[in-house]
C-alpha cells in the first residue's frame, strides 16, 4: 500500500506503486488533463515517475512557475528537434531555461537566417500538434558517449565524458528526436502551444572565446496565449523606452570605442544627473549620514585584507607604480572602513552613518556591457553603518522605510524585498552568518513586508536585502541593498570604545538606495519613456517668441525664471511658431511657453504642457507658482505627460 499526500493534506491510498500521472487522474480527468509534472518530496519529477513507497505529492500544471518553465524547458528541446529535422547537419549543444523563455546553442555551417527561423517556428508547430510522448531513458554514461558520437553529435558527447563515469545518464527521447537532459518534461508535445522564436545571436562554446562561435537562438514560451502577447508587448514598449536611443535622440549621453562601458554625459544629461545626485545628497543630510570622499586607488595589501583580491580580482582593474601594486576600487567599503578606523570612537557615537558618490570602476566583460545599465565606471549613493549588533535591526528597519520613501519620489510605487543568503564562496564562519541573516529577517517582518529568500546569492562578506522595483510596463529592476557585514570590520581592525571600557568590533551595514546612479537614471529614461517629471527633466520650460518683436522679452523672461532655480532655454530663432513648438515636443519637454505681442505686453504666457495639452494662458507669477507647487512634490508628474 502506498500512501500520497497532497498539498491540503488529504491522502490517497493505492494497492502499489503509482505513478505521478495515475494519481492526477485518480483525482480528476481535468487535473490529469493538465498535469505537466509532479514535485515528490519537493523534487520535480515527470508525470511518469513512478512513485513506491509513501509520499508528499503536488501536482505541476501551467498555472505553477514550475509548470511554466518546464514549458519552456520542453519547448527549447522541441525547437533543436526541429533544427535537426530540417538542417540535419547542424549539431545540438545546451538549451536551458531563462527570464521569459529559453534559449538553445547549435552549430552550423553558415548563419541561420530571419527566414530560417520562420521555417524552424513552423515545423516546432507541426511537431507539437503530432503530441509525440516525451519519455525519459537511464543509459550508462559509456553508452550516451558512444550513441552521441555515432550519430555526429560531438558536442552532446563531450558534455556527456565530462560526467562521472559511473553515474547513469538520463535522456529525453520525442519522435526521431533524442536530448540530453536531467527532466522533467512535459508528458507530450502537444502540451507546448504557445511559443515563438525571437532572434539569433552568437555564443562561445562553453563561453570561451578560443572556442567555435556557436549559433544561439533565443526563444519564449507560455502557458496561455494571452501571456505571450502581453510579454510581446512588453517588449515592443521596450524598444521604444530604450535609453539608449532616448539618450541620443534628447542628447543626453553617448559611448565610443575609445573608452568602453564609460559614459560621456552631455548638458542635458548632466542636469538630469545633478537632479538626482542633489536630491540623494538632501537624503543623506536628512537621515543622519556625513558625506565623506575616498581615494580611486588603494594598495593591494587592503584587498587582500578585505577578502577582494581573493574574491573579486577578476572583477578589478589593476595597476602598478614603484613596484607596487594598486586597484581602482570595485565599491567603496574599504575606504569607508579606513575613515571610520582613523580615529577612536565611543560606543555613544553609534551609529555613524557615512554616504558617499563614489565612483567605482569594475572589469566588467565587454559582451556583457549595455549602455548605463552595465558599465565599467560607475558612480553609487553608497553609505556604511557603523553600529552595535543591539542597533541593527532598527537601522535596517529604517532603511528600508526610507527606501520605500525614496522609490515613491521617483514614481516607483511597487516594491519587491528579497533576501540574499550565504553563498558557497565566503569569509567568516557559519554563527556570524546566522546572526546576520536573522538580523534582516527580523528587520524585513518588523517592517511588515513579505519577502522572497534568494538562496546562496548573498555577498562573500555577508547576507544582503534586496529592493527590486517595477516600472510602468512591468519590468522588475534591483536597485537598492542592504548587507550586514561582521567580517571585514574584524579584518581591518575597526574598533569602538563599548560602555565598559572594553574595545570592541563594530558591525558594519553596507547599504545603497539607487545603487549605480548611471543605471538607475537609464531605468528612469525608460520607465517615463524620455518625459521625465518636472523636477528631472533637464530642460522644464522652452519660452517661444511668434516674431522677433518679442524677442528681448522673452530673452529677459528666461533669464529671470532661470534666477528662481528653473531649468529654462529661450528659442528666439526665427521659425515658424508650430516648427518650434514641434522640435521642443519631440524633446520632451514639460512646459512651451509662447509669447506674441499680446502676452507681452499683459505680462502673460501661453502654455502648452507635455503631450500637447493646452493650458491657456496665465500670468507669469502663476505660471511658477504652478511649477514651484510640482518640484515641492517630487513625485509629481506634470500634466499632460
Amino acid at each position: 500500500m502506498v500512501t500520497i499526500t497532497l498539498p491540503d493534506g488529504s491522502q490517497r491510498q493505492y494497492p502499489q506503486a503509482v505513478t505521478v500521472a495515475e494519481v492526477a487522474a485518480s483525482i480528476g480527468a481535468g487535473l490529469a488533463k493538465a498535469a505537466l509534472a509532479g514535485r515528490v518530496e519537493g523534487e520535480l519529477v515527470d508525470t511518469s515517475h513512478l512513485i513506491e513507497q509513501d509520499a508528499k505529492l503536488a501536482i505541476v500544471t501551467d498555472k505553477d512557475a514550475d509548470g511554466v518553465d518546464i514549458i519552456r524547458h520542453s519547448t527549447a528541446h522541441l525547437l533543436a528537434y526541429a533544427v535537426k529535422e530540417l538542417f540535419p547537419d547542424a549539431q545540438v549543444t545546451i538549451g536551458p531555461v531563462i527570464d521569459n523563455g529559453f534559449y538553445y546553442d547549435f552549430s552550423y555551417r553558415r548563419p541561420f537566417t530571419p527566414e530560417d527561423l520562420q521555417a524552424i517556428e513552423k515545423r516546432m508547430q507541426e511537431l507539437a500538434k503530432k503530441d509525440e510522448k516525451v519519455t525519459r531513458e537511464v543509459w550508462k554514461r559509456d553508452d550516451a558517449v558512444a550513441f552521441f558520437n555515432s550519430i555526429g553529435e560531438k558536442y552532446k558527447a563531450e558534455i556527456i565524458s565530462s560526467i562521472p563515469a559511473d553515474q547513469h545518464i538520463s535522456l529525453y527521447r520525442e519522435g526521431n528526436f533524442i536530448d540530453l537532459c536531467r527532466g522533467p518534461h512535459v508528458p507530450s508535445t502537444g502540451k507546448l502551444k504557445v511559443f515563438k522564436l525571437m532572434k539569433v545571436a552568437g555564443a562561445y562554446w562553453r563561453g570561451d572565446a578560443k572556442n567555435e562561435m556557436l549559433q544561439r537562438v533565443y526563444g519564449t514560451a507560455w502557458a496561455k496565449k494571452e501571456d505571450q502577447e502581453a510579454y510581446l508587448h512588453m517588449l515592443e514598449e521596450a524598444e521604444k523606452r530604450d535609453h539608449r536611443k532616448l539618450g541620443k535622440e534628447l542628447d543626453l549621453f553617448h559611448f565610443q570605442e575609445e573608452a568602453p562601458g564609460l559614459v560621456f554625459w552631455h548638458p542635458k544629461g548632466w542636469a538630469v544627473w545633478q537632479a538626482v545626485e542633489q536630491y540623494m545628497r538632501k537624503v543623506y543630510l536628512d537621515n543622519g549620514y556625513q558625506e565623506v570622499k575616498a581615494p580611486q586607488i588603494l594598495d593591494r595589501t587592503l584587498w587582500e585584507k578585505t577578502g577582494h583580491w581573493e574574491n573579486y580580482r577578476d572583477n578589478m582593474f589593476t595597476t602598478e607604480s614603484e613596484n607596487r601594486y594598486y586597484a581602482l576600487k570595485p565599491m567603496n567599503c574599504p575606504g569607508h572602513l579606513q575613515i571610520f578606523r582613523s580615529g577612536l570612537h565611543s560606543y555613544r557615537e553609534l551609529p555613524i552613518r557615512y554616504g558617499e558618490f563614489g565612483q567605482c570602476h569594475r572589469n566588467e566583460a565587454s559582451g556583457a556591457l549595455h549602455g548605463l545599465m552595465r558599465v565599467r565606471g560607475f558612480t553609487q549613493d553608497d553609505g556604511h553603518i557603523f553600529c552595535t549588533e543591539d542597533q541593527i535591526q532598527q537601522e535596517c528597519l529604517n532603511f528600508t522605510a526610507l527606501v520605500k520613501k525614496v522609490y515613491g519620489d521617483f514614481g516607483f510605487t511597487q516594491v519587491a524585498y528579497k533576501l540574499a543568503t550565504r553563498p558557497a564562496k565566503r569569509v567568516g564562519d557559519d554563527a556570524v552568518w546566522d546572526k546576520a541573516e536573522a538580523a534582516l529577517a527580523e528587520s524585513l517582518k518588523a517592517s511588515g513586508v513579505e519577502y522572497d529568500i534568494l538562496d546562496g546569492e548573498g555577498a562573500f562578506y555577508g547576507p544582503k536585502v534586496e529592493y527590486h522595483l517595477k516600472d510602468s510596463i512591468g519590468r522588475s529592476w534591483q536597485c537598492g541593498t542592504i548587507q550586514v557585514d561582521f567580517s571585514m570590520p574584524v579584518r581591518l581592525g575597526a574598533e569602538y570604545v563599548a560602555e565598559d571600557n572594553s574595545r570592541r568590533v563594530p558591525v558594519m551595514l553596507h547599504r545603497a538606495i539607487l545603487g549605480s546612479l548611471e543605471r538607475f537614471i537609464g531605468m528612469l529614461i525608460e520607465n517615463y519613456a524620455g518625459a521625465l517629471p518636472v523636477w528631472l527633466a533637464p530642460v522644464q520650460i522652452v519660452l517661444m517668441n511668434i516674431t522677433d518683436s518679442q524677442a528681448e522679452y522673452v530673452a529677459a523672461l528666461a533669464q529671470s525664471l532661470k534666477k528662481q532655480g528653473l531649468r529654462v532655454e529661450a528659442d528666439l530663432r526665427n521659425e515658424k511658431i508650430t516648427y518650434k513648438i514641434r522640435e521642443h515636443s519631440l524633446q520632451k519637454v514639460p512646459y512651451l511657453l509662447v509669447i506674441g505681442d499680446k502676452e507681452m505686453q499683459a505680462g502673460t504666457v501661453a502654455v502648452r504642457a507635455r503631450g500637447g495639452v493646452d493650458l491657456g494662458v496665465m500670468s507669469v507669477d502663476a505660471f511658477v507658482a504652478r511649477v514651484q507647487a510640482e518640484l515641492a512634490t517630487p513625485a509629481a508628474t506634470p500634466s499632460g505627460a
